[in-house]
């Protein structure tokens, strides 16, 4: 294995880790409101952060024990599933502005937000982490890491939604219930009205 096949990779899902700590990390103008639930964003965090020690620990086995050659193309193919994942949350960021959070805050004077990426899916920066940890697996040749986020990762994602959820419908009422029924929640499977 050469050593761009080892540096290349590391680097980029450490930079990838690096950018999203970053993001969370990063203070926004926003209106504070009654935070709802922590535990979840906890849970996010801690899964996303085990998922990347997995896939380096299966990178470095199958590399350095089996010796198994490094495939390019799902580098980039992660890599353009990271600058995809980046954009999109940064759209859902921007789309709701003041009211961005990385917990279930409702303000009182809390705005439905159904422009942006909120046309496709109700829950853009859900789908953008599912991609971001896509693109962990991905440029890491971790297929084991990417079969598992089905079970690591998803089962945090439905708790956190049916939280949100329950929150929004309590705030907004029947548009909220009428957007639920014609917007996907996660995956944009179809066109937006």
């Amino acid at each position: 294995m050469t050593s761009a096949a080892t540096i290349l990779p590391i680097a980029s899902v450490l930079g990838i880790y690096a950018a999203r700590l970053i993001e969370v990390n990063t203070k926004r103008a926003v209106i504070a409101g009654k935070v709802q639930e922590v535990f979840t964003f906890r849970l996010f965090m801690l899964t996303g952060t085990l998922m990347l020690v997995c896939s380096l620990a299966e990178f470095f086995i199958q590399k350095l024990y089996f010796r198994a050659g490094y495939y390019w193309s799902c580098f980039a193919a992660g890599w353009l599933s990271a600058i995809v994942s980046f954009a999109i949350r940064r759209r859902a960021i921007a789309a709701l502005g003041k009211f961005w959070s990385l917990h279930i805050e409702i303000r009182d004077n809390h705005e439905f937000v159904q422009s942006g990426p909120f046309r496709w899916v109700r829950h853009p920066a859900y789908f953008s982490m599912f991609l971001e940890l896509l693109a962990i697996g991905l440029i890491l040749d971790a297929f084991v890491m990417i079969i598992a986020i089905p079970f690591l990762f998803i089962p945090v994602l439905i708790m956190r939604i049916k939280m949100e959820e329950k929150a929004l419908v309590e705030k907004f009422g029947d548009a909220y219930a009428a957007y639920q029924k014609s917007t996907p929640a996660i995956l944009p499977i179809r066109w937006p009205k």
